[in-house]
Formats: C-alpha cells, structure tokens, sequence
C-alpha cells in the first residue's frame, strides 16, 4: 500500500502540467491532488500537544502569500455558540438583538449572517419572530444535528444554509466517535448529501481543524465537498473551526496550527472560493482577534464572531473586535453604524443581567476612561493625547476621567466636562474655583480611609452642593 502510494506521488511529479491560473494570472504547475491517508492509529500531534506542557509552536519557514478577498464580512454565532455559554435568551432579547446587529452591519450586510439553534420551541419562535421582521441582513441561518428530522425542520422553517458538524482531528475521529478517517468521511459525506438532497446549503464545520492532519485528511474531505458541490450546484461552505484556540498567526509557522497555512491550503489545493470559507476561533491563547484579521488577510472571505466575544470557555471572537478590523483594514466602515457598539453593550447589562469587564475594549465602562492625574491633564489640553480616536462621535461613549485620589484638579475638570457633555466655549477650566472645591471634599472622602472610585452621582451631588449655580447652567447641554 505504501509503495503504490509513492509510485503514485512519483507518477504525478513526472507528469506535472503547466495551466494558466486565473486566480494569481500566472503560469503554474498542476497542484497535487491529496488523498485520504486512512492510518491505523491517531495522530494527536504530541510533539506539540502532550498535554503535560503548554502547546509548542514550531516553525518551518513556509511563508505562503496574503490573498485578502475582494468582500469580506462578519457572521454572528451568539445566538448559538454564544448560548452555549450563558443563560438561554428568552425570545425578546434574540429579536432585540438581532435588530441591533442588522443596525450595526448596515445596508450592505458587513454582518451578513446569524446562526440560530431549532431544538427547542423557544429557539424556533425566536427564529420565526426574526424571519417576522423582514430585514435582509443578516440572513438567518441554523446549527443542527446530522439526522433527517433536522434537516426537515429546517426546511420547513424556510431556512436556506445550515451548519453540520463535521470533525477534522484524530481526538475526534478516534477517541470521540470511535470511527476510522474513512468511516468519518463516509458519514459526513452522506449527511451533506441529505442537506444537498433538500436543496439546503451545507455549512461543514471543520471542528479542531489546528489539531488535524491538514494533508491527510482535511484537504482530502474539502476536495470531496468541492466535487460535490460541482455536481449539485449548490454552494458548499468550510467554517474552519480552531476549536481550542491553538491557531497561530506568525510567518512560517508550521501546520498545523498555521493559520495562513490552514486558509491558503484550503484555497489552493482544494479550490475552495474565498466566499465559501469562514474562520471560526476560540481565545484560549489571547489570539482570537489576530487569527480571524489573518484569515480574512489569506482568502477567508467570512469572520465567526459573538456579541461582547461571549462564547465557549475563553469565547469566540467579539463581533465589535472585526467591525473595528474592518473598518481599519477597509479604511471605511461600508455604512456599518459603530454607535450600535455601545447600544448593544447596554442591553446586554440591562436587559440581559450581563455584567461586562470594564477594561474591555470598545465596550467596557472604563475603555475609555482614565483615573491618572497627569493623563486627565493631557486630556484636559487634547483629548486625542489620550483617547485611541473620537469615540464620542464613533461609539457615542465620550472620553472619561474615574476621579478617585489621584486625580487632581485636571481630572475633576474634564470629568465636568465629559459627565455634561460641555460644548468647546463652556468647558470648565480645572483652575475654577468650584473644581478646587469639589477636589477639597474628594479630598476628604480618601483622608477618611476611602478607597473606591467615585461614581458619577456622588461627584453630581458635590457638584450641586458647592456650585449649585453653575452646575444647573452645566446640567442645561444635558438636555
């Protein structure tokens, strides 16, 4: 078996043809054409994984080139994976949600799709609620099991594009499911078959693909899908999913953890389209955002992400992280509306009892804000010294100084300045006399072994106390 394989390999080297590409309009020699290595035995890839140290990362310096997709776009999974979680959303909250993220991606769908659950009845009337509404972004989509009775469901709900299951790495071919490659293949062809069968589009999720042999059996099963998609005219997609978050984004980084490796592979020798492959990450190692940004660099045209990151374990990777990639990568937000950020970081504290890490970029109560005295002076001069851009006029979440000890007269200034949301010709100087006034009593509030942040309503009561006058003449641009 061994020797034929290398014959075979040493057949195809001999009779390399020359084609002109129309994807890099180039001359190239044919691609060899992966086959299944149907192994005996698993391979976990223990020179990386041995379970025993932290995950090495190793290198052979084949760097493969960037092909960022001419339209790129974000899915959601927070109404799935992110439901995996959490608490279940009751149905209003999925609807409000799902409003949200159709006003954040905009007219031209840069959210393109949300993936639903249909096991339940409450994930079925959320679904109908949202198909109710009529919005032609993002497009419902749906998770389900590979059996017959979900497939009907789902066809009966007038949903067109599913995701199936379909694991890729040994751990789960062998230790999970207990089958060979071959066995593995044989399933997940047959249950795609059934989806082509109902005229639905088949979403393989490619799970723990950075633990898979990426040659002997990824690139082997995407080739399959390919020609069955050719035969049935039905687009089939590719959710590369890093499971455990082991993918890696540096230059010649080694499959199977590369990232460029896994996009570019998948691209060039199974001839999947850019639109038909979707990154889907975890943050186990901080590198959620940095792999789904190399994704799309490398030809993943779709980014799987969640409201606020919230996901299994460490999370996926936050909806709000890509809209901001996009827009720095695209150099223009394509009419997404980038204070919905915040609207949806609210409803999730208020309505949905979520309380948000204040440090957390773009949503987080303290992203924004600084307790430093010297920083608040700065700010206080040129807010843009120490805000990462106008999130005022971006997010609708104005630059903040936190007044605690350390603050001084500068912080309490601008913190009036921010709090009333002061036009340019009424901001407060931090040499007014009613700011030394207000730091007196904050002053004293510390003397007395405080050792929390002031909060807004405290400093507003101060305010009132010692200059009532020009605190309602502050109060006024509130209104």
């Amino acid at each position: 078996m061994k020797m034929e394989e290398n014959k075979n390999r040493a057949l195809s080297f001999l009779n390399k043809k020359v084609e002109f590409s129309h994807k890099t309009n180039v001359l190239e020699e044919n691609v060899y054409k992966y086959g299944l290595q149907d192994v005996p035995v698993p391979n976990l890839y223990r020179h990386l994984y041995d379970y025993e140290h932290v995950p090495k990362v190793t290198f052979n310096f084949r760097n493969v080139p960037m092909h960022m997709p001419e339209e790129i776009w974000i899915t959601d999974t927070s109404f799935r994976d992110g439901q995996q979680s959490r608490s279940p959303f009751t149905v209003q909250q999925i609807v409000d949600l799902f409003k949200l993220q159709s006003k954040l991606g905009g007219p031209k769908g840069i959210i393109r799709q949300s993936e639903f659950f249909v096991y339940t009845e409450n994930d079925r009337e959320a679904v109908r609620k949202c198909q109710e509404l009529g919005l032609r972004f993002p497009e419902i989509t749906t998770w389900i099991r590979a059996n017959e009775k979900d497939f009907d469901l789902v066809k009966e709900m007038g949903v067109k594009e599913t995701g199936i299951l379909v694991s890729c790495s040994d751990y789960h071919i062998f230790n999970k499911m207990h089958l060979t490659r071959k066995q593995a293949m044989e399933k997940y062809l047959g249950v795609v078959k059934m989806a082509l069968d109902r005229g639905i589009r088949p979403r393989c999720h490619f799970e723990d693909i950075t633990r898979a042999d990426f040659y002997g059996f990824v690139v082997p099963f995407a080739n399959e899908l390919m020609k069955l998609s050719a035969e049935s005219g039905i687009p089939i997609k590719i959710r590369a999913c890093d499971t455990m978050g082991f993918g890696v984004s540096y230059p010649g980084v080694a499959l199977p953890r590369s990232v460029p490796g896994i996009v570019y592979g998948l691209r060039h020798y199974s001839d999947v389209p850019s639109e038909c492959l979707e990154w889907h990450g975890h943050n186990d190692f901080y590198k959620v955002v940095t792999n789904a940004a190399t994704a799309w660099l490398y030809g993943c045209s779709a980014v799987n992400c969640s409201m606020l990151g919230i996901g299994e374990r460490t999370g996926n990777c936050p909806t709000e992280a890509m809209v901001m990639e996009y827009c720095s990568l695209r150099g223009t937000d394509d009419g997404m509306d980038l204070s919905v950020i915040t609207e949806i970081a609210e409803y999730f504290e208020r309505e949905c009892d979520y309380e948000i890490p204040p440090r957390t970029p773009f949503v987080g109560r303290s992203f924004n804000a600084t307790r430093a005295g010297i920083h608040a002076d700065g700010m206080l001069k040129d807010e843009e010294i120490y805000n990462v851009f106008d999130t005022a006029k971006i997010l609708n979440r104005p630059a903040k100084v936190m007044i605690d000890s350390h603050s001084g007269l500068a912080g309490i200034a601008h913190w009036i300045n921010s709090y009333y949301r002061l036009p340019e010709e009424a901001k407060v100087d931090k040499k007014d006399p009613a700011v030394a006034a207000i730091k007196e009593q904050v002053d004293a509030e510390y003397a007395s072994g405080r050792n929390t942040v002031m909060g807004d309503s405290e400093l507003e009561n101060i305010f009132k106390d010692v200059a009532p006058q020009l605190e309602k003449k502050c109060a006024y641009h509130l209104n």
